[in-house]
Parts: structure tokens; C-alpha cells; sequence
């Protein structure tokens, strides 16, 4: 019996479900009924707000979703991320000119506070927030547990270090994931969230030349890919230019991104690292490998969902 073409995305997200509630310490019991009585529209309010910011920018599913990763991978799911202040972790530089989606939140939250007015917590509403960003972008939904209490503490130094970078090296990426409690599953399914969004040059130019002082581009770089980016992203640039995360597959939440990793299509050096290893090591992570093909072929065939 062949298995639903919609199998690898849920997959996906049911590693981006369990990471959230993993490194989430918050001490309340989470619930999915949490606001059903203090604040019943709520979800509605959020997928209306959420709708009307994809419509004017599609991007924002994925600013939102990875918003709510990056406050998720610091401090636990405390909504610290959307925290102004010196130790701001706006500031750190995973974050800086990069995290996105502040307003969209401020638009959220004005709209739930004229109808349930000092109730629901901003963590909570960056977590209904990313799954109404996979759900707009053609994935699928699931419930949202709830009740987190938002944090009163930014921690830019955790966010500095602990955040993956896109110029992490496999051992890298696996340990700052395991310090929050993390699997090699959760790396490789969690990074399935870069099927949505776009990135700037500046966070991949080093893969176009003079890749880790060789003098050439990065050998795990498709080569038709390598001469349209060296276009798009010039030495003489600013960096500012943006390309898909998820080639031929932009906006769409499916997982044609782990189908790109497999064709040495994988835009961020942190991605395609996942499958054919650091390049420079001359190693390949096998099990890393191993996982990534499957996910692709989780659906009933080898191409990506349609």
C-alpha cells in the first residue's frame, strides 16, 4: 500500500513539534484548550492576521516560523526573542539584519488585546503564529499546546552561541542542537523548515569562491547553481540580494528542499552539509545521509511532492 504523498512533510513538523516541547521549560502543564475560555477567537484572530501578512509578503511564513525557532533554541519558548533592551538577543548575530516578523507579531497582539485584553502570552502567540505560517504555505496543521508564560530575560550571549549558523560544520550543527536536548533526527528533520524562505548573500558567498582558501567554489555547490549565484551575488556587492532557500520551490512547504540536498542544490553551506558532509574533511556523515534520503523518500516516490 503506498504511503500519502503528504508523509515526508509531516515528518518534518512532527520533529519541529517535539523539538519545541523539548526545549520549552516552562514548568505549567501546556494544553491545547488553555484560552478556550479567556480568549475563544483566539486562533481565528491569529490565522486572520497571519493571512493578511502572507498577503502582502509571502516571505513572512518563514520569518515567523524561524522566529519562533530561534526564541525556541534560546531560553526555552519563552517569547525572550521578541525582548528590546541591551542584552536584546534582536542583537546577536544570528539575529542581527536578519531575524524579521516583529511586526507582524505587534500586529497580532494588538488584535487579540482588543478582544482578550492582558490574557495571552506572546510565546504562545509565536507559536500559534509558525504553525499558521506552515498551514498558509501548503503543510499541514497540528494542535498547538499552550499556556507558556513569556520570559521577563533576554540572553543575546546564549543566542550568540547557541543559535546554528548557516557556516557550521556538521559537528557543529549537531552539537548545539544536542545541548538542547536534540537528535541527529531533529537536525536533519528541523532543517526541513528552509523549504520555505529566502537568504541574503552574505550568509552563502563564501561556498562561490575561494571556498575554505581552495581557491574554487564549494565542490558540494551545484555548478549551474554556482554561476547563477556568482551573478546574483557579486564580490562587489553588499550582500543584501536575496535567492530561495528551497530551490524551484520557494513559498511552498514541502520537502522538494531535502530533494535539492541530493542534487548538491542546497543553498546554505549548514544544509547541504547535512547530506554530502564538509567537503574539506573529505567525510560523509552517513547517518545524516542515511535520514535525509529517507525523508525524501517517505512519500510514495523519489521526486518531491508536487
Amino acid at each position: 500500500m503506498e504511503k500519502p504523498k503528504f508523509m515526508s512533510k509531516c515528518l518534518v513538523l512532527v520533529a519541529l513539534l517535539i523539538a519545541c516541547l523539548i526545549i520549552n521549560n516552562v514548568e505549567s502543564q501546556l494544553t491545547t484548550d488553555y484560552y478556550a475560555n479567556t480568549c475563544p477567537n483566539l486562533f481565528w484572530i491569529v490565522r486572520r492576521q497571519m493571512f493578511n501578512a502572507l498577503m502582502n509578503e509571502m516571505r513572512m511564513a518563514a520569518s515567523l516560523l524561524r522566529l519562533h525557532f530561534h526564541d525556541c533554541f534560546v531560553n526555552g519558548c519563552d517569547g525572550s526573542i521578541l525582548l528590546d533592551g541591551s542584552d536584546s538577543e534582536k542583537f546577536a548575530f544570528p539575529n542581527l539584519n536578519s531575524a524579521r516578523g516583529f511586526d507582524v507579531v505587534d500586529s497580532i497582539k494588538t488584535a487579540i488585546e482588543s478582544q482578550c485584553t492582558g490574557v495571552v502570552s506572546c510565546a504562545d502567540i509565536l507559536a500559534i503564529a509558525a504553525r499558521e505560517a506552515v498551514l498558509l504555505s501548503g503543510g499541514p496543521a497540528w494542535q498547538v499546546l499552550l499556556g507558556r508564560r513569556d520570559g521577563l530575560v533576554a540572553n543575546r550571549t546564549g543566542a550568540n552561541l547557541g543559535l546554528p549558523s548557516p557556516l557550521d560544520d556538521v559537528d557543529q550543527i549537531i552539537a548545539k542542537f544536542a545541548a538542547v536536548g536534540l537528535s541527529i533526527t531533529d537536525v536533519v528533520s528541523l532543517s526541513g523548515g528552509h523549504t520555505i524562505g529566502l537568504a541574503r548573500c552574505t550568509v552563502f558567498s563564501s561556498r562561490l569562491s575561494n571556498f575554505s582558501s581552495t581557491g574554487s567554489p564549494d565542490p558540494t555547490l551545484d555548478a549551474s547553481m554556482v554561476t547563477s549565484l556568482q551573478n546574483l551575488c557579486p564580490t562587489s556587492g553588499d550582500g543584501n540580494a536575496t535567492t530561495s532557500l528551497d530551490v524551484n520551490s520557494t513559498y511552498r512547504f514541502d520537502n522538494h528542499y531535502f530533494d535539492n540536498l541530493l542534487n548538491n542544490k542546497g543553498l546554505l553551506f549548514s544544509d547541504q552539509v547535512l547530506f554530502s558532509g564538509n567537503p574539506t574533511r573529505r567525510r560523509r556523515p552517513n547517518r545524516l545521509s542515511r535520514l535525509t534520503v529517507k525523508i525524501v523518500h517517505s512519500s510514495s516516490g523519489a521526486s518531491p511532492i508536487p
